[in-house]
Formats: structure tokens, sequence, C-alpha cells
């Protein structure tokens, strides 16, 4: 068991992993049920998976507990779902002592806290994330939201968690496909900051796929406290430490915006070939050199992970492809900021990026697949 703190002052919050924390759930969310309820939200798939065995241990300790089910995928991250949950919400009576209970992976986490943070106009809420993308990212840090049709995550709000619970032991009834694109967002904490986390992904990525448990929790657990420290430096978004989270999300976002936010390419496998696009940029621009960039590509396709145009089917243009980037949420007075590499372990984010370029460089990607 390992507890991880994220130290926001008076919204700090514990992370608790634990494998086999399921079996606990109940005295683990005992401090949330201020009214012994929990209102739940999950997609079908987590539900049919789930949702029976922990009904049952929070009826033995006499905790109420109500679910809303989502279809399973990211086209749930909708107006209209936004608006059924926040109806749903208010028809059960929530409170703001509530805790309304996210369970699932990014795509749950991202609209219960957004519905959590406008329900009442604020009411708690707890993650408990399912998919490894999930537990090693998007469940802490307070970023929710649902996408538009111009793009990803372009309407929601900061709402930080009153706690996390992850176990690890729930990845192994997780498709192996997700499962690989949530491992994206592990070595993208090599990339960021950790140039020997990225060594120990490339001797130990294929354990993890594989079930490894203690790879996991050391996946799982690096990823954490290293996004935990950089959300205590720069919550909103401000300063500019926290926009390191996003390395490969630029490119990433407007590849799925592209292909329709659907099952062609999966958020995991977006940031992936993205990460390899930031690279690949970055030896354009003259920042980091061919072997390392190429190094990162063998590693995501040896992963299993897409870290080319060519690995994702889809008819598209350069140009096409860059003005998705125009609606970036980090775009300030036209300019688009990239997040680039002078070495593997040393990203930036990088001013002033011509949209030109960017597109020709698509287009020159699109025409060596």
């Amino acid at each position: 068991m390992e507890i991880i703190n994220v130290a926001l002052g008076g919204r700090s919050y514990n992370v608790h992993i634990e494998n086999g924390a399921l079996a606990n759930i109940a005295a683990l969310l005992e401090p949330y049920t201020a009214q012994r309820r929990l209102l739940f939200i999950t997609d079908a798939n987590v539900h049919d998976l789930y949702w029976q065995r922990i009904r049952e241990s929070l009826s033995a300790a006499g905790v109420n507990a109500e679910v809303f089910i989502l279809p399973a995928g990211e086209a749930s991250k909708s107006w209209q779902n936004l608006e059924a949950i926040c109806d749903w919400l208010i028809r059960e009576g929530t409170e703001r002592a509530d805790h309304i209970v996210a369970l699932g992976g990014g795509v749950i986490g991202d609209i219960a806290g957004f519905a959590s943070a406008i329900v009442k106009r604020g009411c708690n809420f707890v993650q408990i994330p399912t998919t490894l993308l999930a537990q090693v990212d998007s469940s802490v840090g307070g970023k929710t939201a649902i996408n538009s049709e111009t793009g990803k995550n372009l309407v929601g709000l900061f709402h930080q968690p009153a706690f996390v619970l992850i176990d690890p032991d729930m990845l192994d009834t997780l498709p192996e496909r997700e499962l690989r694109a949530g491992y994206a967002e592990v070595v993208k904490y090599g990339l960021i900051g950790d140039a020997d986390f990225f060594a120990w992904c490339e001797g130990n990525g294929g354990a993890l796929l594989a079930g490894d448990k203690a790879a996991r929790i050391r996946a799982i657990s690096h990823s954490i406290n290293a996004k935990a420290q950089i959300v205590s430096e720069d919550e909103r978004e401000l300063s500019g430490r926290r926009a390191l989270l996003n390395l490969g999300h630029t490119f990433g976002h407007a590849l799925e915006a592209e292909t329709g936010f659907g099952d062609i390419l999966i958020h995991g496998e977006a940031v992936a070939a993205g990460m390899a696009l930031a690279a690949r940029y970055s030896v354009r621009r003259g920042y980091i050199g061919h072997t390392e960039a190429e190094r990162i590509a063998h590693h995501l396709v040896q992963s299993g992970l897409p870290a080319s145009l060519g690995d994702i089917a889809m008819q598209t243009t350069g140009t096409a492809l860059a003005a998705h980037m125009q609606h970036d949420k980090k775009v300030v007075q036209g300019d688009v900021p990239l997040l680039l590499m002078r070495s593997i372990g040393d990203t930036f984010l990088s001013q002033g990026t011509d949209l030109a370029d960017v597109a020709a460089f698509l287009g020159d990607e699109l025409a060596n697949t």
C-alpha cells in the first residue's frame, strides 16, 4: 500500500494505491458517506464487471449506493450526457456534502468531475480509476471536461477530487488495447523529466503490460508522485510547469479530432503518436537528435502503440491536422505553444510555433508513410 498526498492547501487530498483495495471499499469510502449514501457514475462495461460487488460491500456497511450508467467510450463526453447526469443528481437530491463517485476510466472521471463541479455550484467527488491511463494520470489533478464538436476537452473546469482510490488489480479486467493506451501516459513521465524512468520503461514495460504486479505498482506510484509534485506547483497551468503534462497531447488531440473521437484511435494511442511526432518535430527544429527521437518511437512501437501517421487509419492532410491545433486550450493570442524535447527527460514549452511549418512537417510525415 502507498498513500501519496497532493498538496494543495485546503484542497489537498490523498491518493491511496493498493492491490486488492476494492475488497475494502466500504471502509475506505466511509469518510465520504455523509448521509450514508454514495452516488456513482460509471460506464456499462465497468458496471457489468464491478457494480454488484461494490453495491453489496457498501450495503453490508449500511451505505446506500445509487448508480448512473453511461455507454463506454469517448463519445460519452457530450453535452447531452452532462445534462442527463446533472438532472439525475438533482433528482436524487444531491447536496454539497454528498460525494459523487467516478468509477471508470478517463472519460468517466472527466464528465463525472465536471458534473460534480457544477451541480449546486459544486459538490464533492471521489475518483476510483479503473484504467491504467486514469490510474497514472487523469484521476489526479482536477481537470474535468467534455468534448465539443470543435475539439477535445474544450468545455470544462478545474475541480479537485476529495480522494482517489487506485486498485491496480482492476487492470486485470482491462482490454489489452486499453492497457497499452494507458501505458503511453507512463512513458510520458519519463520523457518530460526523468530519463532514468524512461530507461526503466524500456526494461520493464513489457512486464507491466504482461501483468507483473510489482511493475504496475512501480509505474503507478512513480507517475502519481511526479504528477502530484507538478500539480502542487502549478495547479491551473498558470506558470507553464503543469503544461509539461500535455506532452504529445496537442498533436494527439488533433489526431483524435480528425478521426472523430471514436474507436479508430483512442486517447492513449493518440498521445503515443503525438509524443513521437513531437520528438520528430523537435528534430526538425534542431532541439533533439534523430537517434533519440527514433529511440522513443521504437519503444512505443515495441509496446504496441502507434508512433507515426502511417500507423493510423485516416485520409487527411498536414494542413487539416494543423488546423485542429488552433482550438487547443493553451492558445494565447493565436499562438499555439508546443511541447518539444531537447533530449529524453528534458521537455520544454516552445512558444511562437509557426503553424504553417507544423502543417508542412505533418504533410511530410504523411508523405513518408
